[in-house]
């Protein structure tokens, strides 16, 4: 099982324990699932912390200056 997965259960099992039942359950858990993805794409190297946060623009500005 890959990390993003683990980190996708675990973030479930998190919204579950925080807080059960109703509408805001549902986003709490979709929340912490998605935080949870995220973490473990980061974890298994698929995915690099900085990607999140550059501007398209800074990236395409990369990309010309790589070629």
């Amino acid at each position: 099982m890959s990390m993003a997965v683990i980190g996708l259960i675990a973030g479930m099992g998190l919204g579950f324990a925080g807080y059960f039942g109703g509408f805001g359950a549902f986003l709490l858990v979709a929340a912490l699932g998605a935080v949870g993805f995220v973490v473990g794409r980061v974890l298994d190297g698929d995915l690099e912390p900085g990607d999140l946060f550059r501007s398209r623009e800074s990236r395409e500005r990369e990309e010309r200056r790589g070629r």
